[in-house]
């Protein structure tokens, strides 16, 4: 006989973990208008793609479980959301804020696959064979999505530095290149 406890913990993160993927959903597509960088855009609008599959992975277990998926918000994936929001929002530009949204995606990335493992490992001791088949193929997606990003974020943060030291973006950086004068 099943863990009951372990199944119910088993439940709760796989809820945690379509609630985290409903918020990507909705977060990803402003983050692909955000990028400046059409490889970026392309691949949050393909991360996307793939994300509203790792929905439809998540609703298939909860049909074999007879549960609910919903009832439960992704607190961990509401703040990395709500971080890159901000970052949206704080006047970057160009390839500085591709950089930044490379960065937020990453830690998005991070998460979930942390998340993907844990609860892949409990399904693996709960006996839920086709339930960690599913779970580690979107594991290996995100671990995928992670390396491409890490891929670009080479590129990117090399032209983020060249957009840098083409033109002063702060106030104190312009004080700093304006010639002092003695009194």
């Amino acid at each position: 006989m099943q863990n009951k406890t372990l199944n119910k913990l088993y439940v709760a993160e796989l809820k945690d973990l379509f609630s985290a993927e409903s918020q990507l959903v909705k977060a990803l597509p402003k983050m692909a208008k955000a990028a400046s960088s059409d490889e970026l855009r392309a691949g949050f609008e393909n991360h996307l793609e793939q994300t509203k599959v790792h929905v439809q992975r998540l609703e298939k277990i909860f049909k074999s479980l007879n549960e609910s998926p919903t009832g439960k918000k992704c607190v961990g994936m509401e703040g990395l959301v709500k971080e890159g929001s901000e970052l949206m929002e704080e006047g970057f530009e160009g390839a500085v804020l591709d950089a930044g949204l490379i960065g937020a995606a990453r830690r998005v990335e991070h998460y979930e696959i942390a998340a993907y493992g844990v609860v892949n490992e409990i399904a693996t001791a709960l006996g839920q064979t086709q339930h960690a088949s599913l779970l580690e193929e979107t594991l290996a997606e995100e671990s995928e999505t992670d390396e491409k990003l890490a891929d670009l974020a080479e590129e990117i943060n090399f032209q983020a530095k060249e957009e840098a030291s083409e033109r002063p973006h702060d106030e104190s950086e312009r004080e700093r290149k304006r010639p002092t004068h003695a009194a």
